[in-house]
């Protein structure tokens, strides 16, 4: 068993609680929501008893559980709930499932992002988990008069075997309630496990399929009004004035305004990202009629002047300052630029050995340059956000995985106080990281604030494509330096990006290497650019991972042999002391996709190519199987091997990993977003290509390393192999090697249509 102290941990869940008090919850806004499943078996109760921040229990048995993070598609809104139940050790089907609204006083960490949601919260959802059973002990305990180490829990029932009495947790939670918080719990071990590790159905699944009101993009108030925002139609460009008379006679307009989003002293937080802080709204009866008016407007735009902004760092980084130039840039001059970049010397980050002397005595060098266009977020569900703020107060629903971020950016903008902010959270139809910048959230409120009524402001796809945060465009180059026998004897990256680099120095294959260089650059840009799935990694795993593939075959070596020699030498023997990745784990995910793809034997006709990647703390392995049909590559299956931990929802973990997977393919075949005078080359979905359903691997077999280590991440780290993977797949098809993002193009022009 795990102890754990929970005065340690409390303020990681049970801030503020009246747990002394006990006695009913009442001030919950979602206790309306609560309806039983099918699977339920308990009706709704006349009572609820509150033992902390995420739990409450009911004088029937029943039990609600709050899931704290917003949920965007990795369902968290299950698992999280699920470590919750286990170590309460309450019956799942007796449990109603909660989004809990934005709750900074008694809840930390409510953001959903980095693959961190599960590994950060796993701890902390074990002991309130375990804290509450501890109570209820307690409390039967105290009722029976009887010692807590006779009593036992299971199901959600407890018993004292030495007198024959049992009760459900029902019976004691009013007690339970007002019992005084233990100083330390006692974790279950993981091997007893009854709800963690079994897959559990999604607690939306039913809502979801029929329609249910659960997104943002749902939500009506009476009286509320509809909002549409305008900006600048090119990157380099800021509003001059605007004609509110060419709207304002259309039928439903209410007002046409501009709004600046952040305060001239306000310091912005990482996540405060937008190119475009000041806008036009345009406000009115319906969407219709405000988007109509917006295609009528008549706005003056200007060139912007370069500016620049401090930004403060995440997870407790320090301060940046970030220069935004002037200009209406061009892919073309993208090209040229990173082209010179990777001539020129760049910051040097990590240097083992001699490499630069060994590249000098080498007799033979391997280079090769991968590059990657920007790319959309897309997510399915527009931006959007419901505000009414009246007076000093603020109710704010709507999509965001990063409520905590965006609560100091309202609270400035507004100005009002943040505790008077109340942010519900709705579940978001798709996040990958864009919805974690939710400036359309301070937009919605402003607009709020200007008119004295509640708005639902809504982006077109256009409006996002155009305005977004994407993903930066990047740039790699690796070198390795091979002796008279193919023997590698030095190896040497330099990587950069518009505006940022995505190199991991630190990472595999340093450490496995005596003689390793790793550079940096990154050039200035006025596009706007952010998180996105897998941040930097999905660019730099598929430079990385092509590039040792294509030199595991000039060496002469097996792609995973290849690798596994490299992993085996970080493990014996390391270099260096800042690699950041176990690396017989990193062996054992090579090994086991090894061994579930068969790789040794591939079927007829089969042509396959192997990745494998760690990041946000988990190792995953990749085989991508490849056929030419009618002259045209078709994945036919995919194999994943994946350590991650303890694994919390095997169907639901399998899902992600399957989603991951598709999207990597997707956009690795046809992803690409390009500038022309700072306009984007696409906004719609008939021009920016997606993968469609005939276009995604007819299997994906995945794999989890029976591992009893703490979760660490799952949402990220399957996409960024999947890219290499396939890359190395279609040179065993075609015999060409793709050094360029996205593969399509490139394919037609082979003849190998897609």
């Amino acid at each position: 068993m795990t102890t754990v102290n929970t005065k340690m941990n409390r303020r990681s869940f049970l801030k503020a609680s009246a747990l002394a008090g006990g006695g009913m919850m009442l001030s919950f806004s979602w206790l309306a929501g609560c309806k039983p499943t099918e699977e339920e078996v308990l009706g709704m109760p006349k009572e609820w008893f509150e033992l902390n921040s995420y739990i409450k229990i009911g004088e029937n048995g029943a039990v609600t559980l709050y899931s704290p993070n917003p949920e965007f598609g990795s369902n968290v809104k299950t698992s999280m709930p699920m470590i919750l139940a286990e170590e309460l050790d309450t019956d799942w089907k007796n449990v109603f499932v909660e989004q809990a609204d934005f709750w900074p006083t008694r809840i930390e960490r409510q953001f959903t992002g980095g693959s961190q949601g599960i590994r950060q919260g796993w701890t902390p959802l074990r002991t309130a988990g375990a804290t509450a059973r501890a109570m209820l002990i307690a409390a039967a305990a105290q009722t029976w008069n009887v010692p807590t180490t006779e009593i036992t829990t299971s199901a959600g029932i407890i018993e004292h075997k030495g007198s024959g009495k049992k009760a459900h947790y029902g019976e004691v939670a009013s007690l339970a309630a007002t019992i005084e918080v233990p100083e330390e719990v006692t974790l279950k071990e993981i091997s007893s496990f009854k709800i963690v590790g079994n897959s559990k159905k999604n607690v939306d699944g039913a809502k979801i399929v029929t329609g249910k009101p659960l997104f943002g993009i749902d939500h009506k108030v009476e009286g509320m009004k509809y909002a549409a925002i305008v900006h600048p139609p090119a990157f380099g460009m800021k509003l001059k004035s605007f004609d509110k008379s060419s709207v304002s006679s259309m039928s439903g307009i209410m007002d046409v305004f501009s709004i600046n989003l952040f305060k001239d002293d306000y310091g912005r937080n990482f996540f405060d990202t937008t190119t475009f802080p000041e806008i036009i709204a345009i406000v009115g009866n319906s969407t219709w009629e405000v988007m109509q008016a917006k295609k009528s407007l008549v706005v003056e735009w200007d060139n912007a002047p370069e500016s620049s902004f401090e930004v403060a760092g995440f997870g407790g980084r320090g301060n940046s300052k970030v220069t935004v130039p002037a200009g209406l840039e061009n892919t073309n001059r993208h090209k040229e630029r990173m082209a010179e970049y990777i001539q020129k010397p760049g910051n040097v980050v990590r240097r083992d050995g001699d490499p630069e002397g060994m590249f000098k005595k080498a007799a033979k060098i391997i280079e090769k340059t991968y590059n990657a266009p920007f790319l959309a977020h897309n997510t399915m569900e527009p931006m959007n956000c419901f505000a009414d703020v009246k007076g000093d107060r603020a109710v704010i629903y709507g999509p965001t995985q990063a409520p905590e971020f965006i609560a100091n950016t309202l609270a400035s903008s507004l100005g009002i106080p943040k505790e008077n902010i109340q942010i519900n959270l709705a579940r978001m139809g798709g996040g990958f990281g864009r919805r974690a910048y939710s400036h359309h959230m301070t937009e919605a409120a402003l607009i709020s604030q200007k008119i004295q009524a509640p708005v639902k402001m809504v982006y077109t796809r256009e409006d996002d494509m155009s305005a977004g945060v994407y993903r930066p465009t990047y740039s790699a180059t690796y070198r390795a330096a091979l002796d008279e026998n193919n023997n590698l004897l030095a190896l040497h990256v330099k990587a950069g990006g518009i505006p940022e680099t995505p190199l991991h120095a630190n990472r595999f294959p340093a450490g496995a290497i005596d003689n390793y260089l790793a550079e940096a650059w990154q050039i200035e840009s006025n596009i706007t650019i952010g998180a996105f799935r897998a941040p930097r990694s999905n660019f730099i795993a598929a430079a990385e991972q092509s590039f040792l593939d294509e030199l595991a075959e000039v060496m002469g070596k097996d792609p995973i042999e290849f690798r596994l020699e490299l992993l085996k030498r970080a493990e014996t023997n390391p270099v260096g002391q800042n690699n950041d990745y176990d690396a017989k784990r990193y062996a054992g995910v090579l090994e086991l996709v090894r061994e579930k793809s068969n790789w040794n034997a591939p079927a007829a006709g089969v042509h396959r190519g192997v990745s494998a990647y760690f990041c946000h703390n988990s190792y995953v392995a990749e085989v991508v199987d490849t056929q030419i049909v009618d002259s045209k590559p078709v994945v036919e299956k995919v194999y994943a091997a994946v350590d991650c931990g303890v694994v919390i929802n095997p169907d639901a973990a399998t899902n992600m990993g399957e989603g991951a997977i598709i999207d990597g393919i997707g956009n690795a075949f046809f992803g690409e977003l390009t500038f022309e005078n700072g306009v984007p080359n696409k906004t719609n979905f008939d021009k920016y290509r997606m993968i469609r359903q005939k276009e995604a691997p007819k299997s994906i077999e995945i794999h989890f390393v029976d591992s009893k280590e703490d979760p660490t991440g799952l949402g990220e780290p399957f996409f960024p192999p999947v890219f290499a993977a396939l890359a190395n797949s279609l040179y065993k098809a075609t015999g060409k090697r793709y050094y360029e993002q996205p593969f399509a193009p490139q394919l037609e022009m082979e003849n190998l249509k897609m």
